[in-house]
């Protein structure tokens, strides 16, 4: 069987799946280079590392009773395709799954969707704004082909954007709300840009999102769960 391959491990997390102690696998490899990436080093598509499956999951059958949950998270999960061999391994173990992913590979994202008990979805900008918010071409159709098989499925899930001041601006987060309010999200989280190495981007920049008033009115009256995560 192909294993999949690991660029990281958190071995307990209480955020990372809400509600639920969990350990976190950082899957190596992205087709993605989003501007204000913080996992760099998991970029790289087929990248060997020092940490094998076979090691971790022996860590997780020791953790079984302690732990409760597993997400799967990145770089990409679905850039790999012994994502779904894993993720049913770990059930067999008992530990509920969540998996981050921005949803760029729907054909992958469907074949593990029944296996999932929750879902942290990435929203990077307006469907029309996607190839720079990530970097490289992308066809936006397929961002919404995964949103609407996610929503089809009936799993928990939320939505989240990163606010990078050199992507996005307010009218943008207004567009992307009501997109995802129209669709039928009910949970959606507004998340602070941290500038990376090197960049300028000022503190002024990156609040300007969370000061709008209005802006934030708009969105907790337009999701049952919404919320700024700084």
């Amino acid at each position: 069987m192909e294993k999949i391959k690991i660029g990281g491990v958190e071995t307990f997390s209480i955020v990372d799946f809400p509600d639920v102690a969990s350990a976190v696998i950082f899957m190596q490899g992205c087709p993605w280079r989003c501007p204000f990436c913080y996992n760099q080093s998991l970029q790289e598509i087929g990248k060997t590392t020092d940490i094998d499956w076979d090691s971790f999951y022996e860590f997780l059958v020791k953790r079984k009773g302690i732990l409760d949950g597993v997400v799967f998270s990145g770089g990409e999960p679905l850039t790999q395709d012994a994502l779904l061999d894993a993720i049913l391994e770990t059930k067999k173990l008992g530990y509920k799954i969540g998996l981050h992913t921005g949803g760029y590979r729907p054909e992958a994202f469907k074949k593990v969707l029944a296996h999932l008990d929750w879902v942290g979805l990435d929203i990077k900008a307006p469907l029309d704004k996607y190839q720079k918010a990530v970097g490289v071409c992308q066809n936006p159709k397929k961002i919404e082909e995964s949103l609407d098989s996610l929503l089809a499925s009936g799993i928990t899930f939320e939505c989240r954007t990163t606010c990078d001041p050199s992507i996005l601006d307010i009218a943008d987060i207004y567009e992307m709300a009501n997109f995802l309010k129209n669709k039928g999200v009910k949970e959606y989280y507004l998340q602070k840009y941290r500038p990376i190495e090197g960049d300028k981007t000022s503190d002024f920049e990156c609040e300007k999102f969370f000061a709008d008033k209005d802006l934030v009115s708009f969105l907790k009256s337009s999701f049952e769960k919404f919320d700024i995560r700084k």
